[in-house]
């Protein structure tokens, strides 16, 4: 019988997600579920080294872990980047990786116009305006109606935001690796989507390809009142370049939810003290809903690999 290790709580109750794991393995496999999240190597290795199979969310599963995994063919991940489990040493090993792409799309997107509206209606200011017995003075912003809003990466997530942004009465246009036929959505460069934008909203993966894309040289093309939103990927941002242009006003604001690192994010990262910014930590994807669809995918996923059909396939 094969040994399939849920090697960290996902978002739901351990007893349910422990429930549709043995449910979805069946007699296959023997289910063992870790109720704490642990990162270190020797921790990993530990729980990892005797599972033909492991689900786990998003944080770093190097090629030391796997190579002490002798058994290890199918790697679960309960997240839809997966840049973070070493793929070269998968492919080495034969040990096939599934994602749940599509869990988060609403809840991303939620939190993207969550973070525009915060940003532009100055939600937080005026918060504390009031409790502080001021005013209005200072802090009258802008409607979203009649702007034009750029969507960089037209995914699944990327889509959504499109589709919700024109609700609002926004002019969209958008740039991604791949052109999709999206009513009203134009597609542009990305020199053209930064500079013709009032807000911009990323949307790509991390890879060779996007990291440090939106540089000191992209930041300096956008409007002086526009705004940037990265619910993506932190390293897809230069955060020194962005907080050195928040600060000299060379662009309106920012609302961020990912960084370099996972939260906790180092007390004296320039973000956490750049002008106009609103802060989360990478909790975009993170809703209720999303926690109890994500678990349905990782079974599904977990299903489909026994079954010898494995599904969400990224390598």
């Amino acid at each position: 019988m094969k040994k399939v290790v849920l090697l960290e709580p996902l978002g739901i109750s351990g007893e349910k997600l422990l429930s549709m794991a043995k449910e979805a393995c069946g007699n296959q496999a023997e289910v063992i579920y870790h109720d704490s999240r642990k990162t270190d190597i020797p921790t990993l290795i530990e729980r990892s080294k005797d599972a033909d199979a492991v689900v786990l969310s998003n944080f770093p599963y190097p090629r030391e872990v796997i190579e002490a995994c002798p058994h290890l063919s199918y790697i679960d991940v309960a997240f839809t980047g997966y840049d973070h489990v070493d793929l070269q040493a998968c492919r080495e090993r034969g040990i096939v990786v599934s994602n749940c792409a599509g869990y988060s799309t609403v809840a991303v997107a939620d939190l993207v116009f969550g973070m525009i509206i915060a940003l532009q209606r100055r939600i937080i200011a005026c918060d504390k305006a009031v409790r502080a017995g001021g005013t209005k003075d200072g802090l009258i912003g802008p409607e979203m109606e009649g702007k034009v809003f750029g969507v960089v990466g037209t995914g699944a997530i990327g889509s959504r935001v499109a589709r919700i942004a024109q609700a609002f009465g926004c002019k969209v246009i958008a740039c991604s690796r791949t052109v999709k036929d999206l009513p009203g959505v134009s597609y542009k460069s990305l020199d053209e989507v930064l500079s013709e934008s009032d807000i911009v909203s990323l949307h790509v993966p991390q890879n060779a390809s996007t990291i440090g894309m939106i540089s000191a040289e992209k930041i300096a093309l956008m409007k002086k009142d526009a705004i940037l939103i990265n619910c993506a990927r932190g390293p897809i941002v230069d955060s020194q370049a962005l907080a050195d242009a928040l600060n000299a006003g060379r662009i309106a604001g920012a609302g961020i939810d990912v960084y370099e690192m996972e939260p906790p994010v180092s007390e004296d990262h320039p973000l956490l003290h750049a002008k106009n910014t609103v802060c989360t930590p990478h909790v975009a994807f993170a809703s209720k809903e999303a926690m109890e669809k994500r678990a349905v995918i990782v079974c599904r996923n977990l299903k489909a690999w026994l079954d010898g059909a494995p599904e969400n396939v990224v390598s």
